[in-house]
């Protein structure tokens, strides 16, 4: 049988351990369940240990974000394949089988269930839907949600489909890949840092599946609400991050390209009084600059030890932004699949 380590990352969160943990344990067997605090302060460890005292716990001393409270905790776990668990999930009964049978393609690096909202259980949640794909700007967007808007799961999305990023909010991932690459980029700290590890493995010829057989139900925002300023600058930053060590082309066009087409989300923002999120927005961008002369160091290093072939697999050739606000098509099956590489 292969080893599959079951990881969930957690800070803070014994309220979503207390709620989800049962049926990790219960529906993930017999597979390995492991808790990766990130330092919490509140009774987390305490919990699992009297309740579920067969868990392994990994105790991160300090908590340095998504990424590098994964990369601390991984380090420590040998599996054939690590699925790396939000702690705002609840799982269904057999929904490891499917990703292990999707991995199984040497080409295939990863994969992902769908992810259903917690509230609205028949809808998709906001974080990775049914499997991700980038515009030609590097926007991303899911099978069953375009930005804000999400889709009714009316079974569209049950097929496997080769997407190009899986969401980190349950990412199957083979443990060598996950580690041959550098595993998440600490960098971003939170969010989009699963985009990152997928393009960097895509630009070395792996692959990545959306699994229709296998579903998760998100609460999603669980450690950042979604209307947090927070959230909007790690995202914009993030995203830039990513851009200027992955993309292949005229970096200076591509990153002016995105300071317009960002300044048209500041006008937004404005338009609904969200001041705090345009000040998000403006930091962002000074942030990356900042950090511009490093991002390039990054990926010339990677470059450098990686033969390139680039899996274009999972990319827009359009503007999702274009799509969505001036089409006005709200649904992932509205795109004409002539556009998509």
């Amino acid at each position: 049988m292969s080893d599959v380590a079951v990881v969930i990352l957690n800070w803070n969160g014994v309220e979503f351990l207390k709620k989800f943990l049962p049926n990790v344990v219960k529906y993930s067997a017999p597979h390995r369940v492991v808790l990766a605090d990130n330092a919490s302060t509140d009774d987390s460890v305490s919990f699992v240990k009297e309740h579920f005292p067969a868990i392994e716990i990994i105790v991160n001393k300090s908590n340095g974000g998504f990424a590098k409270g994964y990369n601390d905790a991984l380090k420590q776990i040998k599996a054939d394949y690590y699925i790396l668990l939000n702690s705002d999930v609840e799982v269904s009964p057999n929904w490891i089988e499917p990703l292990l049978k999707a991995i199984q393609d040497p080409k295939v690096a990863g994969c992902q269930p769908k992810i259903r909202s917690f509230q609205q259980q028949n809808w998709f949640e906001h974080a990775g839907a049914a499997g991700g794909f980038l515009d030609k700007d590097f926007y991303p967007f899911c099978r069953g949600r375009i930005f804000e808007q999400t889709e009714e799961d009316l079974g569209q999305y049950d097929n496997n489909e080769e997407i190009f990023w899986a969401t980190g909010a349950c990412l199957m991932i083979k443990a060598e890949f996950y580690h041959s690459v550098g595993g998440l980029d600490e960098d971003f700290f939170a969010h989009m840092e699963e985009i990152d590890l997928c393009w960097r493995l895509k630009r070395i010829g792996y692959s990545f599946i959306a699994v229709g057989e296998s579903k998760v139900f998100h609460v999603g925002g669980g450690t950042l609400n979604y209307m947090n300023p927070r959230k909007t600058y790690l995202n914009f930053r993030n995203s830039l991050f990513m851009i200027a060590k992955n993309y292949d082309g005229w970096l200076f066009g591509k990153i002016f390209r995105r300071l317009c087409l960002d300044g048209l989300a500041g006008i937004r923002f404005l338009t609904k009084g969200q001041i705090s999120h345009i000040v998000a927005l403006v930091k962002a961008h000074i942030d990356f600059y900042k950090n511009l002369s490093k991002l390039k160091a990054k990926r010339k290093l990677f470059e450098q030890q990686n033969v390139i072939f680039f899996n274009k697999t999972g990319l827009f050739k359009q503007s999702i932004l274009w799509k969505r606000y001036v089409s006005k098509k709200r649904h992932f099956s509205e795109l004409d699949k002539t556009d998509f590489y």
